[in-house]
């Protein structure tokens, strides 16, 4: 899919991971519409969430040249049911002083390696709407804008539209 910006490797999340992949999802929970979760996660939760992860659909992180944790990425399963196992949904989040560098493609980029090579057919992004950077790193990594979701969600005392995008990975 892409290269990887000179200074940021993706490699898998290890627990030892938690607390800075902790402290980027918690910023969004508790300031952004990146994610519609509303009640930061703990440093056990985040632990638990990264142990649950494996193969095609584990936890990545995006490091910069001193190792620290500039932001990491997930696939997961679309759905619960069965006929939808060949679709996964994409994660892909990015310390706010990182932004722009190149590590949200680096991530995104790794995503869509691993689905393809572990053979799913396509992959789903679910983003705020008014998100324009997340959309546009999409857009770049392939992703198509298949609909908009008009106030599906509420965050901060207003309502949230979200759009869709999508990567077919199989024709």
């Amino acid at each position: 899919m892409g290269s990887v910006p000179h200074a940021v490797v993706v490699r898998a999340a290890t627990l030892e991971d938690a607390e800075a992949i902790r402290a980027i999802y918690n910023h969004e929970v508790e300031h952004e519409t990146s994610t519609m979760d509303t009640v930061a996660r703990s440093l056990e939760a985040q632990r638990e969430w990264i142990a649950a992860r494996s193969g095609a659909l584990s936890a990545w992180v995006a490091t910069d040249a001193a190792g620290e944790v500039v932001g990491f990425a997930s696939l997961s399963e679309f759905r619960g049911r069965f006929g939808y196992r060949t679709t996964v949904e994409d994660s892909v989040y990015v310390h706010r002083d990182r932004a722009r560098r190149g590590v949200g493609r680096a991530l995104l980029g790794h995503l869509v390696d691993t689905a393809h090579a572990s053979g799913f057919h396509t992959i789903i992004a679910h983003i705020d709407a008014g998100g324009t950077a997340s959309r546009g790193l999409h857009a770049a990594c392939g992703f198509e804008l298949v609909g908009v979701q008009r106030e599906v969600a509420r965050k901060f005392g207003r309502w949230v539209d979200v759009a869709v995008m999508q990567r077919m990975l199989h024709a």
